[in-house]
């Protein structure tokens, strides 16, 4: 049996109220009745992303009588990055902050936290949806960084970006085509990087956002590097100009 999943309403409901850690819930679409209504509200209230899928996907994580739902737990604790912040100040400290603005491939964000953690960013932020699921591929190719490195979870990232800005932060968005040259930008100081996806890159709300916009030339024909290794020159930058 696998240890990864929880199935049925009310072990679900329990493993939620125990304060376990869930990475999302798949509810059968068309599920109804008071349990399920229950589980739903108590989801939303702590903000633990939730899905409602075809029965077949269902089958697919599990072929135990899953009753119409199966949690699937995290391989990590979510950390609140309202706590992190303020105490990195008072270590005396000078924040840098990952924010992943809609990575899904569990390798790549995987090898994205790795390069965190080595070149000692303070904390990860992820969306609550729309991003990889860290679960046992991301945990392994994180090497296990991310059993070491803070993740939080964001229900908004707008929000959180707002959060990190107010709090000193200034917000630096990787683009591929627009820009300073990454070299060139002043990368200095309290900072928050967002990184996006390889197909759709920093969503447009996120670049609204940014007080800098960088770029990595790119000479050869392919268009754009990996994520992960555009993460990578872009995370040791920021160190660099730091005189670490």
């Amino acid at each position: 049996m696998r240890k990864d999943i929880i199935f049925g309403l009310r072990p679900v409901i329990e493993a939620v109220e125990a304060g376990r850690q869930i990475e999302k819930v798949f509810f059968k679409t068309g599920l109804k009745g008071d349990l399920s209504r229950i589980l739903v509200n108590i989801l939303k209230s702590r903000n633990i992303p939730f899905q409602f899928v075809p029965v077949e996907k269902l089958n697919r994580i599990s072929r135990i009588n899953h009753q119409g739902v199966i949690a699937l737990i995290s391989g990590i604790a979510y950390q609140d990055l309202t706590d992190i912040i303020p105490a990195i100040y008072e270590d005396g400290g000078i924040p840098l902050v990952l924010v992943a603005d809609g990575i899904t491939d569990v390798r790549n964000f995987g090898a994205v936290a790795r390069t965190a953690e080595c070149a000692g960013v303070h904390t990860i932020v992820v969306p609550s949806k729309g991003g990889a699921m860290i679960g046992p591929d991301a945990l392994k190719t994180s090497a296990g960084a991310l059993h070491t490195i803070p993740v939080c979870r964001s229900e908004n990232l707008a929000d959180t970006v707002r959060f990190l800005r107010d709090s000193g932060l200034k917000i630096v968005a990787a683009t591929e085509k627009e820009g300073e040259l990454y070299h060139k930008a002043d990368l200095g100081g309290p900072a928050a990087l967002i990184v996006g996806s390889e197909d759709r890159g920093i969503s447009p709300a996120m670049l609204e956002h940014s007080d800098i916009r960088v770029r990595i030339p790119v000479l050869g024909r392919i268009s754009s590097l990996n994520v992960s290794a555009a993460a990578s020159v872009l995370i040791y930058e920021f160190i660099r100009q730091r005189g670490e």
